[in-house]
């Protein structure tokens, strides 16, 4: 048997089922997992080991007495920390907000809470979840386990780097841009960001999404049927749909007779890397040889697109630090203040036009997508970065360069995932992962997941994840 926290969530189901294993013996290995990784990664949030313990030992009696709450009982899994959950506080990543405990669990939190699954954590995030890195003004920063240099991603900056070294192996974050498949991609594990309101979240809001993270498809098809079950809380949920996750496998044979297409160029941002380049045109060819007909697709993203949603998250960014106290705001990270207040000059039409870019992305998708059964990309058009650095430009006036393949995505309310399909060859530094985006039509999260389980069975052989350094 591997070691207990490799355990992916059906195994251990299968183990506790057979008295094989109990909640109490995973969990204690998770968290010895946990101590020996989080001095370097400091991905945890209210790291609580008596109070997981504590969780794991209520499964172990519900295994015990042959009750359990389903396939996800005493299976350990964190949660970002912008997810309430009842009784802790929400700092959403800065320094600058006063911290007032959740009254109540968010949706996703109750699904997981009343499935039995025992959080070991809550996960760390960016300042207000603007970062596509670990870089935060309340949290110590978040590294990447295959490289401490480099950053794991964001905003779901924990959750990434806690998949990849083995914290459990379920894990929750949130994506407005690609806050979940921007971690995934530079942290080599697998995510879907969902339809819009497949999973129910509370706040909701334009774009927004919360998604499994883990190492595998199969355990994010166990999460997807957990997590979307439905909470009137969300305004913008869909209506519940007894969606068949069981059958997320159906083999390489999903590929054949598929029409995909295959996106290359973002038409905005920064251009993709030579060797994400070529590992995703490798992917390419790997789906082409087992039976679909993939077809280079022009760019549909236009810079101004994308610099319209900048524009206004930085208007929205402005009037939220502007609401603070002069010496609350001082807290807030530089780069986001100097973003936000970059939104100082921008006139009402100004405002007005650039919220209307969010329409012409949504239209824009939809148009491109609408031939193809899927399309793939590059979830991001580079590897992962520094890990000091905010963003890839470390620029406050170009900061969102480098989401040209996922936002669309978010706008248009169809599902993506982010699955591994290859290695930087490293050189001096160790080899990092490169992410391969899959997008399907609204509503077809099911086909996502079938096609990311086809290429995860024919992509090449996966490198061994990383483990903590030697004390």
């Amino acid at each position: 048997m591997a070691p207990l926290h490799e355990l992916g969530a059906s195994a251990l189901h299968d183990a506790y089922s057979q008295r094989q294993l109990s909640p109490v013996e995973v969990t204690k290995a998770v968290l010895a997992h946990i101590e020996r990784w989080e001095p370097h990664l400091q991905a945890t949030w209210l790291l609580r080991p008596e109070a997981a313990l504590a969780q794991a030992r209520e499964s172990e009696a519900r295994w015990l007495a042959g009750k359990p709450l389903g396939p996800l009982d005493g299976v350990p899994g964190t949660i970002k920390e912008n997810i309430a959950t009842r009784g802790d506080p929400l700092p959403a990543g800065t320094a600058a907000v006063e911290l007032v405990p959740a009254v109540a669990d968010a949706p996703p939190a109750a699904r997981l809470r009343e499935a039995g699954m025992v959080t070991v954590s809550k996960t760390t995030m960016p300042d207000y979840g603007m970062l596509s890195s670990g870089l935060s003004s309340f949290h110590t920063l978040a590294r990447n386990p295959w490289d401490l240099g480099k950053t794991p991603g964001g905003s779901s900056a924990g959750a990434g780097a806690a998949a990849a070294a083995g914290y459990g192996p379920l894990h929750i974050g949130t994506d407005i841009g690609g806050s979940v498949r921007l971690p995934a991609g530079w942290c080599g594990i697998f995510t879907l960001k969902p339809s819009l309101g497949r999973i129910p979240i509370d706040p909701p809001y334009m774009g927004r999404a919360a998604g499994p993270m883990t190492r595998t498809v199969e355990d994010s098809a166990l999460l997807m049927k957990v997590l979307s079950l439905p909470d009137a809380r969300d305004t913008m949920s869909l209506p519940w749909q007894d969606i068949a996750w069981h059958t997320f496998d159906q083999g390489a044979e999903k590929l054949k007779g598929l029409r995909i297409g295959l996106l290359l160029d973002a038409g905005c941002g920064l251009p993709v890397e030579s060797e994400v380049l070529t590992a995703v045109e490798h992917a390419a060819r790997l789906i082409e040889g087992a039976g679909a007909r993939v077809e280079l697709m022009k760019p549909f993203m236009t810079q101004g697109m994308l610099d319209g949603m900048d524009h206004f998250w930085r208007m929205r960014s402005r009037m939220d630090l502007n609401a603070l106290a002069p010496e609350r705001k001082a807290r807030v990270l530089p780069y986001i203040r100097e973003w936000a207040d970059s939104a100082d000059s921008m006139s009402a039409e100004d405002v007005f036009r650039a919220f209307n870019q969010f329409h012409a992305t949504r239209l824009a998708a939809v148009a491109a997508c609408r031939p193809y059964d899927y399309v793939i990309s590059p979830t991001s058009p580079m590897p992962a970065f520094d890990a000091h650095l905010p963003s890839p430009t470390n620029d406050p006036l170009h900061p969102l360069e480098h989401i040209g393949f996922t936002v669309p995505y978010n706008m248009s309310e169809q599902p993506a995932a982010s699955i591994n399909c290859g290695y930087t060859h490293g050189g001096k530094e160790p080899p990092l992962p490169i992410g391969l985006q899959i997008a399907g039509q609204r509503f077809d999260d099911l086909g996502v997941l079938q096609v990311a389980r086809a290429f995860e069975i024919i992509r090449d052989t996966q490198r061994p994840w990383p483990e903590p350094p030697a004390a």
